[in-house]
């Protein structure tokens, strides 16, 4: 069963805002197709939050997958403000994680994703429909594009115009 899934910065940072921090996302969730058992089968890479349509092989838990991908995305994402010589907001980017890290008991350093993934059940054709569309008009929404399929941090080009995005997705036949 697909599973509509957010993950969101803390505090709501754009953070993912410039190109190469999409990148470590993009890089993360090949990984976790390749490797993980993850079926990607919708995203969108937003400046503070991602949403993904995403389900497992059937060894494999979504929870479990979820865990390292925001473990993984957060340490190299850091690691990345941190080495960014052009980055102009590098301190008080990191000055905010910091903040979130020092007040949860669950991070050495830094805190860069809120806890939660809130996964939702797609259980029937009219919320996977509901979901997928929703994600797709994100970008939209936040007036970033005018069309959800010029958004090249989504599967939207794979759906509206049965294209290849820039990530390989296991398409919803609906």
């Amino acid at each position: 069963m697909p599973y509509f899934v957010t993950s969101t910065v803390i505090g709501w940072v754009d953070a993912l805002s410039r190109e190469i921090y999409k990148e470590i996302i993009c890089k993360s969730l090949l990984f976790c197709r390749e490797q993980k058992g993850l079926l990607l089968h919708a995203y969108v890479i937003m400046p503070n939050h991602v949403h993904f349509i995403l389900s497992s092989t059937p060894e494999t838990n979504i929870g479990n997958i979820m865990r390292d991908f925001k473990k993984f995305t957060s340490k190299r994402i850091i690691e990345a403000i941190e080495n960014n010589q052009q980055e102009s907001r590098k301190k008080w980017i990191l000055n905010m994680f910091s903040y979130a890290g020092n007040n949860n008991k669950s991070n050495e350093v830094y805190q860069f994703w809120q806890q939660e993934y809130h996964p939702i059940a797609l259980d029937t054709q009219e919320k996977l429909i509901q979901r997928l569309k929703y994600l797709h008009e994100n970008p939209v929404r936040a007036g970033i594009v005018w069309l959800p399929q010029d958004y090249k941090y989504s599967s939207a080009i794979d759906y509206y115009c049965d294209k290849p995005g820039i990530l390989p997705i296991d398409r919803l036949f609906i």
